[in-house]
């Protein structure tokens, strides 16, 4: 009618991308596993805030498959400490591709562990959550592979994963197109914290669009770190 105001209409909501054909190679016989990880990131996960709704659509590309290609870089039977866990990404993700990972989820925020509790029990994932951050833990419980992933720049998160890894273990931050620049401005700080071999390297080549980026930082071995500690004395 003329002069009335029109009602405001709800947007329709994201439709989830349709499940790559990269998808089966990577995740194998625990397909059906990860479709239902995504099925819990494009509703659950929104409607508790994890993941916005904007990435549904591309659920799978930006998100799913670009953290489980990383387990390429982690040895068989490894521990795990997955910092920031946030909406499971990456350690669900890598754990429904390497059921073999022993993982560990932290996360310091309460709303998120009950999240990861609650899709880890539905979809049967043998996995330990722990509401803390990594400066909590530092000092104390290690792991072969520290993964991130959006968590902090590499300056800080060198701070706070590499004490967690174990001696000879890695750190494994995925990253995007800043990476080179990242790992240049904190190499000597990564230096000082017992991180060698620092190298941004690719996973998921020849599977996916566009390679996930990963900064990979070995920790120096006991053997190394006595050689060091050793030619700091002689200083």
């Amino acid at each position: 009618m003329p002069g009335e105001v029109p009602r405001e209409t709800e947007s329709a909501p994201a439709v989830p991308e349709p499940r790559p054909a990269a998808a089966e190679p990577i995740f194998g016989e625990r397909l059906a596993l990860a479709q239902r990880f995504a099925g819990h990131l494009c509703t659950t996960g929104v409607e508790w805030g994890l993941i916005g709704p904007r990435e549904v659509p591309r659920i799978w590309t930006r998100h799913i498959l670009n953290c489980a290609v990383v387990g390429e870089l982690m040895p068989a039977n490894a521990s795990v400490i997955d910092v920031g866990s946030g909406a499971g990404l990456p350690g669900l993700a890598l754990l429904i591709a390497r059921p073999d990972l022993r993982m560990t989820l932290l996360e310091p925020f309460e709303r998120r562990t009950e999240w990861l509790a609650l899709v880890a029990r539905d979809l049967g994932l043998d996995v330990r959550i722990v509401r803390a951050r990594a400066e909590d833990i530092a000092g104390g419980e290690k792991a072969a592979v520290v993964t991130a992933r959006a968590v902090a720049p590499l300056e800080r998160l060198a701070r706070w994963g590499l004490p967690l890894v174990e001696p000879g273990g890695e750190l494994l931050a995925i990253k995007g197109r800043t990476a080179q620049q990242e790992v240049d401005t904190s190499r000597e700080q990564m230096r000082r914290l017992g991180a060698r071999d620092v190298a941004v390297v690719q996973c998921g080549a020849g599977l996916l669009a566009t390679p996930t980026t990963v900064v990979r930082a070995r920790s120096r071995d006991r053997s190394s770190a006595a050689r060091q500690g050793r030619r700091g004395g002689r200083a």
